[in-house]
């Protein structure tokens, strides 16, 4: 296999997957937004952020059961990886890779995919703040004990907690069932928020009408969606986003890639 080591050839590939994610929500009439750092880049760079090397969008949970469901490219390059279907699959929200390529990351010892974009669903949240503490505390410790069950390297700080929810005698689909009971709310309320395990705290919910609709983006050379109130969003989830991080901050993530 060729090693994938120059970030254009990589941010490249992860864009040819954006486009075909967009052409297919475009043609199918799905909602998806630019999000995270991403959209960052987008408003403050026109693109990528300089030091970053991923590509995450957002999806509603309606149009985002959908795309998992039914997405296919044209020429069979990219594949869904769903979080519900995927044999030991580590992650909790769906990706897009390429098939050409192959990755590994060091958080995932031993579980390779393709060169990938992320796809998080944002889910109803309750607009009681007291639950919505419970609803986040719970969701925490269920992410906790299901990357305990399915990790071999100790996530956690505390070894004696690692094989506590190691050993319970409950399977990862019973987790996962409890996980999506808590986190998928069907009556639509004022709040949305990415509620995977790699989804914010609770300052990153976002009053829904920001999400109501999608306007097109500038990204590098081309454009894609983001939700109509990305401002507000961006301001709810880091607040003074247009000021750049200090050096130390602007890290990348740690991958290998390679052509297959």
């Amino acid at each position: 296999m060729q090693q994938i080591t120059d970030i254009k050839e990589l941010r490249s590939l992860q864009m040819g997957i954006l486009d075909d994610v967009d052409r297919f929500c475009n043609t199918h009439h799905l909602r998806y937004s630019l999000s995270s750092g991403t959209l960052i880049g987008a408003v403050r760079h026109g693109g990528y952020i300089p030091w970053d090397d991923d590509i995450d969008i957002y999806m509603p949970r309606e149009d985002y059961e959908r795309f998992l469901a039914s997405y296919a490219d044209q020429e069979g390059r990219y594949r869904v990886l769903d979080p519900n279907k995927e044999s030991h699959y580590y992650y909790t929200f769906g990706k897009v890779v390429d098939q050409r390529t192959r990755m590994v990351e060091k958080e995932t010892k031993g579980y390779e995919i393709g060169v990938y974009i992320d796809v998080f669903p944002v889910d109803y949240v309750t607009d009681d703040m007291k639950r919505r503490q419970r609803v986040f505390k719970w969701k925490k410790l269920l992410y906790k004990i299901r990357r305990c069950k399915i990790s071999n390297d100790n996530p956690l700080h505390s070894q004696l907690a690692y094989w506590v929810y190691r050993l319970l005698p409950i399977s990862v689909a019973m987790i996962e069932r409890w996980i999506r009971q808590l986190i998928v709310l069907k009556t639509p309320t004022e709040t949305l928020c990415n509620m995977t395990e790699a989804g914010p705290k609770m300052k990153g919910c976002f009053p829904a009408e920001d999400m109501a609709t999608v306007v097109d983006m500038p990204f590098e050379d081309r454009t894609y969606k983001a939700m109509v109130g990305y401002r507000d969003y961006l301001e709810h989830t880091y607040g003074d986003y247009m000021a750049l991080p200090p050096e130390d901050q602007r890290v990348t993530h740690k991958f290998e890639a390679y052509w297959l």
